[in-house]
């Protein structure tokens, strides 16, 4: 019987993480590879879109579990993939990131004893009040294969007592998802975009810290509408920041000449406008690679990053609030030509490194 993989996707940045991934093994003969969607991002624009964008098929398995607290969440995923796992036993789970369904199908894997591989291993904050903080450590715990995007990251576990054993160096996976779409992206229209290209920021933002309660959101508002008098916004709104804004009143004060909102983008999209972006002011973590990767500033609003690499080696500043106006006339006074660094392995052949490595570890 072929080699059973599941590869576990739930929220949108996992989407972009699983693509290259999945169409690496889909060409192995030796494993049948099947996606699980938890439904943790469930929405056409969160997550089906973004199916369609990267060539995936409709997933093997939909859990459909929805929102809720991140207890809620974590559990109702956990029963959920249980049950799948009873009818289809795996000889592999992959999980990937640092989400509430990264966690949950961990834990649920191991305590059905399978064998346990953790995409984008090795990433660190230091900030265990981030839930995607708990989330990375837990996960890296309990893996049997920690597959790292970074030298950092290598560190960060073999200083915790991991085996090096279980360490496989990978490079970055998501280059691999750009590089996989990069002529659909480069050709993308932006129609919709009211801005020149490289004229205008791109602006995101959901980190529950930045948008959750009214004082941080009133105050990353009133300073955008401070940038917008420098240089124009891009603003695709995530849904909970929608809600956020909406919930406070906020919105309208977003009615600015050179701030222009949309809606959640599809991924072809929405790298299509980070890519011909001036810089990026954002509170993602994979967007301070990409933009790294493309050699685009981003200033990321908080006050640290699991991703530091893309600090010494990259793009990538921290900034406050309070600070943001000052790093953006600093971007822009600088050289707009994008130089874009060489980080190790972020070449676009993650996906191909992982599948012999799987070669070597089950085949060998």
């Amino acid at each position: 019987m072929s080699f059973c993989i599941h590869i576990i996707a739930g929220a949108r940045p996992n989407f972009m993480k699983i693509a290259p991934l999945w169409h690496a093994l889909s060409k192995e003969p030796w494993c049948t590879t099947k996606i699980i969607h938890t439904g943790q991002h469930y929405d056409a624009s969160m997550s089906g879109s973004f199916f369609q964008d990267l060539n995936l098929p409709t997933p093997h398995h939909a859990l459909n579990v929805g929102s809720g607290s991140h207890t809620e969440q974590t559990a109702n995923i956990m029963m959920a993939y249980e049950e799948v796992c009873h009818d289809n036993r795996p000889d592999l789970v992959i999980v990937v990131g640092d989400v509430n369904s990264t966690i949950a199908t961990a834990l649920v894997a191991k305590k059905l004893g399978f064998c346990l591989a953790h995409l984008e291993a090795g990433l660190r904050s230091g900030d265990r009040t981030m839930p995607e903080e708990i989330n990375r450590l837990a996960t890296d715990a309990i893996s049997d294969i920690l597959w790292t995007p970074s030298a950092d990251a290598n560190e960060n576990l073999l200083n915790e007592g991991v085996d090096k054993s279980k360490i496989d160096f990978v490079g970055n996976i998501m280059i691999d998802s750009f590089e996989l779409q990069r002529e659909a992206i480069e050709k993308h229209p932006l129609h919709e975009l009211q801005f020149p290209r490289k004229s205008y920021a791109t602006v995101t933002l959901h980190r529950p810290s930045n948008v959750d309660t009214i004082k941080p959101l009133t105050r990353i508002v009133d300073c955008l509408l401070e940038v917008a008098d420098h240089i124009p916004l891009a603003f695709p709104i995530h849904p909970r920041t929608e809600k956020c804004l909406l919930k406070h009143g906020l919105m309208e004060k977003l009615s600015h000449k050179n701030i222009q909102t949309l809606p959640p983008l599809p991924y072809r999209a929405f790298m299509s406008l980070v890519n011909s972006s001036r810089l990026v002011i954002t509170d993602s973590g994979g967007i301070q690679e990409e933009t790294s990767y493309l050699g685009i500033p981003c200033l990321t609003l908080r006050e640290n990053t699991e991703r530091p690499i893309t600090i010494s080696q990259g793009t990538n500043k921290l900034v406050s609030i309070d600070g943001l106006l000052k790093q953006v006339r600093s971007s822009l006074a600088a050289d707009s030509a994008n130089k874009a660094p060489q980080i190790e392995l972020w070449d676009g052949k993650t996906a191909e490194r992982i599948t012999e490595a799987l070669k070597v570890r089950f085949l060998a």
